[in-house]
């Protein structure tokens, strides 16, 4: 849907086009601003990583190319650019080509999903939460093709296990964030950010639903294979993964295409658990104290408050964005890659159990929060200390038990 304000333009400019045209247009700037915004939140996560690694492990990281070393993501990108691009004999030259595109498109359409303002909003949809699990979900199918056309046993055991990583870690990613659809009775994203306009303390991640909020992030960060989750990519076993037989600008897409995918699940992550765009305490800061009619009043420009509104939510969206991808970072310079039977059974034996657990109590709590409060809160207390208690304590035992044999033998 072409929104208003293009159309008022296109009247202000005198331009008489159709509803197709305008359709066409409206398709082209909305790629180009995603795009746009896309490359620029990758650039600045290369170099913000490699920063926050080199500060991890007391090193300096880049600070030759350009002031401070800012340059160097651009330099990387320019030599990308122009190493040749090699295809051996064997290869299936049509999906090797088309594979990095695979991977690479779904996580960039996710951009439009996201909601940056209350009025930056690419595609508003009804089923957003649904559509966006279902494009990340695509993705995967890029890395499958790339590993079995480089013809490269290394690059097709790194799609195969990208394949089984995405399947056990969508699960439990599909269920925490369904306790947050079960909750506010709807898969409208905006509305669900409209929910949590309030204090921090009444935002999901913290009040409703933090265990939800733990399977998400743990989740999501398998989902775009990092570290301790990066079998895909396990460099000592595999070379490089899926990505082998990958030069020059192919390689690059699923380069850029992995930082994007980290960027939209920190996105969702506050999104559908801190608040979105929304301050602290809720709505805005400048709304709040008024410094928005105050200064509009000032300078005498209408629509002056408003802008400063959408600054505001830009600016807590990419903060709180931007805290967890420092979390990722921070687990990739401390943790170590987790064995391939570790990384399945912790989520088909942990994380998947406990995502059902945890829908089995925000369901009581959905029922019984506006009916007694005082139940309620005795029965939340009742379910999450036997509940999850059990289940780990459960959990310990039989890991206990397999550890056990497995010295005995």
């Amino acid at each position: 849907m072409v929104p208003a304000w293009l159309t008022q333009l296109l009247q202000a400019l005198h331009l008489s086009i159709g509803p197709e045209l305008s359709l066409v247009l409206w398709g082209i700037i909305l790629f180009t601003g995603i795009a746009i915004l896309g490359q620029a939140a990758v650039i600045f996560m290369v170099l913000m990583e490699r920063k926050v690694l080199a500060w991890l492990t007391q090193r300096k990281g880049p600070n030759r190319v350009g002031p401070w070393g800012l340059l160097q993501t651009l330099a990387d990108g320019v030599k990308l650019l122009f190493k040749e691009d090699i295809m051996t004999t064997g290869q299936d030259k049509l999906l090797f080509t088309i594979a990095p595109a695979i991977f690479f498109l779904p996580v960039f359409v996710l951009y439009a999903l996201i909601p940056f303002t209350d009025k930056l909003l690419a595609i508003p949809l009804p089923t957003g939460a649904l559509f966006v699990f279902a494009l990340s979900s695509i993705s995967v199918v890029g890395i499958v093709l790339a590993g079995w056309a480089s013809n490269n046993k290394y690059s097709l055991l790194g799609g195969m296990r990208s394949a089984a990583q995405a399947i056990s870690y969508e699960i439990p990613l599909v269920l925490s964030v369904l306790a947050v659809v079960l909750y506010t009775g709807t898969m409208n994203i905006q509305e669900i950010l409209t929910a949590q306009n309030a204090p921090f303390w009444k935002w999901f991640g913290i009040w409703l639903t933090p265990v939800s909020f733990l399977i998400f992030l743990i989740s999501s960060i398998a989902e775009v294979n990092r570290i301790p989750f990066d079998l895909p990519e396990a460099e000592s076993e595999l070379v490089s993964g899926y990505n082998t037989e990958y030069t020059g600008m192919k390689f690059a897409l699923f380069f850029l295409a992995e930082y994007a995918a980290l960027f939209a699940m920190s996105a969702l992550t506050v999104i559908f658990f801190f608040g979105g765009y929304y301050s602290p305490i809720g709505g805005t800061l400048c709304h709040t104290f008024g410094w928005d009619r105050a200064f509009e009043s000032a300078v005498n420009l209408p629509g002056l408050g408003q802008l400063m509104q959408q600054f505001e939510m830009i600016t807590w969206g990419l903060l709180k964005t931007y805290i967890f991808i420092f979390i990722a970072m921070w687990l990739r310079g401390t943790l170590p890659r987790l064995k391939p039977d570790q990384l399945m059974g912790f989520s088909w034996k942990f994380l998947i159990p406990l995502s059902l657990i945890n829908i089995f109590m925000v369901a009581l709590e959905r029922q019984w929060q506006d009916t007694n409060e005082v139940v309620y809160g005795y029965l939340w207390a009742f379910v999450l200390v036997f509940g999850i208690g059990g289940f780990c304590w459960t959990m310990s035992r039989f890991f206990t038990r397999k550890l056990q044999a497995r010295f005995q033998s």
